[in-house]
């Protein structure tokens, strides 16, 4: 499975704004520190909102940070709210599927398995573990050092 740079970038953001919790994050200095598209990331930006892992604040000093603490938000929550499809081949898309074996074949469900343990898997990974101890945080925090 892969994901998406939607899914990726989203990842991104909210470890940047677990490390520096106590800073408003705009669009433009997260692009910057990533060196990734700010229009992509306006979207990345909306769906977080939207899921509720990210408040957005308007206004002269607004920007983004954390609706939730990190140990509240799991990887398989993120990647869910981010992911718009998770056909991983083409009969698991009933309405778009010509696979002419379908009937007989028994590769859906080892796959539909695959992507079960997947998620769950993600399902035990919070944000606060991807960002981890202190040394960690702080050379994250040192790798996105503008400037």
């Amino acid at each position: 499975m892969k994901l998406t740079q939607h899914s990726d970038y989203a990842l991104r953001v909210l470890m940047l704004l677990a490390i520096e919790p106590d800073a408003i994050h705009t669009i433009a200095s997260v692009a910057d520190r990533y060196e990734v598209s700010r229009n992509h990331l306006m979207k990345v930006a909306q769906t977080l909102i939207q899921a509720g892992f990210v408040e957005g604040l308007r206004g002269r000093h607004g920007g983004l940070r954390l609706a939730r603490e990190p140990a509240d938000i799991t990887l398989g929550a993120v990647v869910r709210a981010t992911e718009d499809n998770f056909a991983l081949v083409e009969c698991f898309d009933r309405e778009r599927n010509v696979c002419v074996v379908t009937q007989a074949c028994g590769l859906r469900r080892p796959l539909e398995n695959a992507l079960r343990a997947f998620l769950t898997s993600l399902d035990t990974c919070t944000l606060a573990d991807v960002v981890g101890p202190p040394n960690r945080t702080n050379r994250m925090r040192n790798l996105l050092a503008v400037g």
